[in-house]
């Protein structure tokens, strides 16, 4: 489920693009422009939607202010229709502009549009095969040996972030930022259970896991291709009760 951030100073502007998103099967968050400079969490969406007509405050400017703190794509949104505005806002770092008044079909298609770009610059998987695991990143699917896996979304959002880290680590205060939106290791316990719950919904073997493995006081990692079988379980994992 892509997790875009919308910064607009209407809030009727705000509900409405909020509703056509989640409609559209996005999880959305809504701010004003002015706390998107302070915004300390870009990290965790995937698009930031922005409006650039600011009164007593350049867009162009709030634009390089986080291109210089982040590469979250950036969807740009003003009414104004001379064409300088548009050159503006994509000189500094947008990635698109929309015009208002609003068409929500176009931005939805727009929107989406600017993640596949941004998707295949960064070589991110959109679909992801680990053993008889399949990981369908754009439509937020998950299969094992060909069988859809229903997952909440907790157990959703920790697969999605080791799958778009596959085969590297991804550290427990990552994972607990980006899907609990806090680093705080005293949550450790709700990591460790969703890792459980998805070893045994997945692995073949879930009390010898070969995909969703554990490195030691570090973090997680989903490899994709699973240790020749009799060679032991891998380095790193820890059995998991059922």
């Amino acid at each position: 489920m892509p997790r875009v951030l919308v910064a607009d100073q209407d809030p009727a502007i705000r509900l409405l693009l909020r509703r056509c998103l989640v409609k559209a099967g996005h999880s959305v968050r809504d701010i004003e422009p002015g706390a998107a400079n302070r915004e300390e969490s870009f990290r965790q969406f995937d698009l930031l939607i922005l409006d650039v007509d600011l009164p007593g405050q350049s867009g162009s400017g709030l634009i390089r202010g986080i291109r210089d703190c982040s590469a979250i794509p950036i969807l740009a949104l003003s009414g104004r229709s001379d064409e300088a505005t548009a050159i503006e806002a994509l000189k500094s770092g947008a990635d698109d502009l929309i015009r208002k008044p609003l068409g929500t079909g176009e931005l939805v298609a727009r929107a989406e549009n600017v993640l596949r770009r941004r998707a295949r610059e960064q070589g991110q998987h959109v679909r992801l095969e680990a053993g008889s695991i399949e990981i369908d990143l754009w439509h937020r699917r998950v299969y094992s040996r060909g069988v859809e896996v229903r997952l909440p979304a907790k157990q959703h959002e920790v697969l999605r972030a080791l799958a778009e880290n596959a085969d590297r680590v991804v550290s427990r205060n990552e994972l607990l930022g980006r899907v609990w939106g806090v680093s705080d290791l005293k949550r450790l316990y709700y990591l460790r259970q969703v890792i459980r719950a998805l070893r045994r919904k997945l692995e073949p073997d879930p009390a010898r896991p070969q995909y969703i493995l554990t490195e030691t006081c570090i973090g997680y990692r989903l490899i994709t291709q699973a240790p020749a079988r009799g060679a032991g379980r891998a380095r790193g994992t820890e059995p998991v009760t059922k």
